[in-house]
């Protein structure tokens, strides 16, 4: 029901929300979440730093509560939360949140560890030096003062802002619809922007990206590539990638150990810490022996590494999984001329410079009037001491003020200013030594009044006054910058830093893989008693072994048929006679799996296939192309039938020849083109390759024919030979083949070698020999071989491999050189690979 007095209007719901939400957005937008363009402030910014300025708490001056603080922000200018008021307070004061801290804090203000602040009646604050140059000259006239919110005082709109603050500490905010996100720069390289845009208006942003060449960050650290420092510089928008910062020291025996100094901004250091904690835990990081946050006001993470790790590849890790490396999305929008402005670089300077420009114009206006003012009335005391004698007689005859301020007045043609300011003389002011100061400060303040007028009336005086304002604060405040630039991340490879080198990788029976160098093997005559070089436990024995570049990509095929791919370098490292590491730590391997081929490839490109073949004589080709996109927990290389295993992987080219040897001294040869063994998808089991004629024969070994090499079989007893493959007869595809070799024993391995190679065997009892191959003979396939290896009693030889050469100019004159310092030496030995 209506009464009488009410006037109703109707309208739509829809009218009404839109009108109320626009009035709201507007109003976070101007007079909260965004920074003004000149001064860099948000609102509640500047209410702070004027009260604090107001009730006298300069740098200089006693610490007091930040509760008296908070109060007087709110009791007259922000009628808002009281938590909102102390938190930006207390942003202000935190020396990893502001490149150049605003607020000087006493007590507990939380730490870079996200620790929260003390409440605000424990701690103190008082405004920092360069918050007064910010306010500097407020009581000058230099702004404009708006009303309170209750109207029963004013507060200023902008402060004179002496200094870029808005891109000196950066600003973020959310707003309806919009939000900025600016970036911390360097002071010094800030003021020499400004000055150079004053000196050359038609400066191009390319020449200002020379002289700030992009954030400086209160937390250090190291943006890679300047692809995002260069798009928001020109455009208002881009994306930074900053990473912390960390070196490499030395601990007692021989380990090493990672220390983390700076982390990027706005990263909380206890969940790095903690980030890092839990990828050493479940095995990301399993190169880490100890990890302690030493840290105090400065940070100090120590990462200790166990014997022989990668330093490297355990910073790759970290950077890579937790926030150690991070982007920052810069969006430099600010309010200019209230309202919402998305800005490059140069606009936003521009408009600090027209701000300071008037901030300048309107002080030199103020101090011109007071000091026309002053010598107004130094012109009726000059006035009055030349006619002294004839102005006390006019004051002694006159019976009170009025009608003396009166009679000087007519007499004289003072104003009343100048009449109350000369009977408001001090009779001391009529001494000589008192006269000669009212002259001296008259004829100073003559020059004064007309340097005034001079900058009011030049433009280019009115920015000179700028920039030596600013050359001055520059060097009372100027500080090296604490992050650096550095090229792109993107083209970073752990290669650049890893040397190219021969290795030994070698997996176990037990499963432990480890990556030894070349050069840790000596080469020995035929028929030697080798060294020690697996360094197994127990009837533990090397059951596969492979040499490859550090720099190539090893591919693990598995007995089940997945395919993992790491990178060479990423195998643990260890010594001629260490253990190794077990395989799983390396491997996101399933439950079961086992290493049955490894293949070093250089790069998943071009026509190669590979040419897989199972324990039952099943071989499949698959280009090499389809196993470009792998992941961390593998692929599937071939479909295996649950009897069969796989046992061999070759990578091959249209029309190669293979050659598969069987347990039995069988070997069978042909032919991979699209007619005989067509390519297939990695989901595919294959077709038959050979067909056993003994139920407990199996495929041995499967080799890829070269018609300048030799098949080299050796038998578990240590006997072997090397036999041309023009022996070997092309066959159809699937037959049962032909006699490899006549051995008193079974086939431990065959190889594909040549004159100038060198071979690797490993027995079962951990014994290593290298040898050349040019002293094994060449001789017919059905014949019996020569002695390879002198095998103690009970010993067997249970694994071969041909070591190859490194393709790296560097690589291969270190190892002449250490060829040349072992025949140097008189060893009869040679580390040439």
């Amino acid at each position: 029901m209506y009464t009488e007095n009410e006037r109703l209007e109707p309208r739509s719901i829809t009218q009404i929300m839109e009108t109320a939400y626009i009035d709201y957005s507007m109003s976070v937008i101007v007079s909260r979440a965004l920074p003004d363009a000149r001064d860099g402030l948000k609102p509640v910014q500047r209410r702070i730093l004027y009260a604090m300025q107001d009730i006298g708490l300069a740098h200089n001056r006693p610490f007091k509560k930040c509760a008296a603080v908070v109060g007087e922000v709110l009791g007259k200018y922000h009628p808002h939360g009281d938590q909102s008021v102390y938190d930006a307070l207390v942003r202000m004061g935190q020396s990893w949140v502001m490149r150049y801290g605003l607020i000087d804090p006493q007590g507990n203000f939380g730490s870079i560890d996200g620790d929260p602040p003390a409440a605000y009646r424990y701690t103190e604050c008082r405004l920092a030096a360069m918050a007064e140059d910010l306010m500097r000259d407020i009581d000058k006239d230099t702004v404009d003062f708006v009303p309170n919110y209750n109207e029963e005082t004013v507060e200023p709109s902008v402060v004179p802002s002496g200094l870029p603050n808005l891109l000196m500490n950066g600003s973020t905010g959310i707003a309806v619809g919009m939000t900025t996100n600016i970036p911390p720069h360097n002071l010094g390289e800030l003021i020499d922007a400004t000055c150079a845009i004053i000196d050359n208006p038609n400066i191009t942003v390319d020449e200002l990206i020379r002289i700030i060449p992009g954030p400086d960050f209160p937390t250090g650290g190291t943006i890679a590539g300047r692809g995002g420092i260069d798009s928001y510089m020109r455009t208002g928008r881009g994306i930074v990638r900053i990473k912390g910062t960390a070196h490499v020291e030395e601990v007692k025996g021989g380990k090493e150990q990672i220390v983390i100094t700076e982390i990027p901004y706005n990263v909380n250091r206890a969940n790095l810490v903690t980030k890092i904690a839990e990828l050493v835990h479940d095995k990301t990081i399993n190169e880490v022996s100890d990890l302690r946050d030493e840290s105090d006001e400065n940070t100090r993470i120590v990462i200790e590494l166990k014997r022989d790790e990668s330093t490297r590849v355990v910073i790759n890790k970290i950077s890579k999984h937790t926030p150690f490396e991070s982007s920052f999305g810069v969006i430099l929008l600010a309010l200019d001329k209230r309202r919402p402005k998305q800005m490059n670089i140069k606009e936003m300077i521009s408009c600090y410079i027209e701000h300071r420009r008037e901030v300048v114009y309107r002080r030199t206006q103020f101090l011109l009037q007071k000091a026309e003012d002053r010598a107004h009335i130094l012109e009726g005391y000059k006035i009055a001491l030349n006619n002294l004698d004839d102005f006390v007689k006019i004051i002694r005859s006159c019976s009170n003020r009025d009608e003396a301020r009166e009679k000087l007045i007519d007499k004289y043609a003072l104003s009343e200013r100048q009449a109350n300011a000369i009977l408001d003389m001090r009779l001391y002011q009529l001494t000589g030594l008192e006269r000669e100061k009212i002259e001296e400060e008259y004829r100073q303040l003559m020059i004064t009044i007309e340097e005034y007028r001079s900058i009011l009336a030049s433009e280019h005086k009115l920015l000179a006054v700028i920039k030596t304002e600013l050359h001055e604060l520059k060097i009372k405040y100027e500080s090296p910058r604490k992050t650096q630039i550095i090229g792109e991340e993107g083209e970073f490879r752990m290669e650049d830093v890893i040397a190219n080198e021969g290795c030994i990788i070698t997996v176990s029976h037990k499963g432990f893989i480890k990556r030894t160098p070349v050069s840790s093997y000596r080469s020995q005559r035929r028929g030697g008693k080798g060294v020690i070089g697996s360094g197994q436990h127990e009837e533990d024995f090397t059951e596969h072994l492979f040499t490859a570049s550090t720099h190539d990509y090893i591919m693990f095929f598995m007995n089940n048929g997945r395919v993992y791919v790491e990178k060479v370098y990423e195998i643990p490292e260890g010594t001629r006679t260490s253990k190794g590491r077990s395989i799983v730590n390396v491997l996101q391997m399933q439950k079961g799996e086992s290493i049955a081929a490894m293949i070093c490839v250089k790069e998943f490109e071009g026509e190669d296939s590979l040419i897989m073949c199972t324990k039952k004589g099943i071989v499949k080709r698959t280009m090499l192309i389809d196993y470009q996109n792998y992941r961390k927990g593998g692929i599937i290389g071939i479909k295996i039938d649950e009897d069969d295993e796989l046992i061999g992987c070759k990578l091959v080219k249209d029309g190669d020849d293979v050659v598969l040897v069987t347990h039995h001294a069988m070997s069978i040869r042909f032919t991979i083109n699209e007619s005989n063994v067509r390519a297939m998808g990695r989901a595919t089991r294959g077709v038959k390759g050979i067909t056993l004629k003994k139920a407990d024969d199996f495929v041995e070994a499967i080799e890829l024919v070269d018609p300048n090499a030799a098949l080299l079989i050796a038998g578990e007893n240590g006997i072997g030979k090397r036999t041309s493959y023009d022996e070997y007869r092309v066959q159809s595809r699937g037959g049962s083949g032909i006699i490899a070799t006549k051995t008193q024993g079974n086939v431990a391995g065959a190889l594909s070698v040549r004159e100038e190679d060198e071979i690797m065997m490993f027995t079962l009892g951990g014994q290593a020999v290298r040898s050349p191959v040019k002293d094994i003979r060449v001789i017919g396939r059905a014949t019996q071989g020569v002695r390879l290896i002198n095998l103690a009693d009970g010993d067997t030889l249970v694994g071969i491999s041909r070591i190859v050469e490194v393709e790296d100019d560097k690589a291969d004159a270190e190892y002449e050189g250490a060829d040349d310092s072992a025949e140097a030496a008189g060893d009869d030995e040679s580390d040439e690979s």
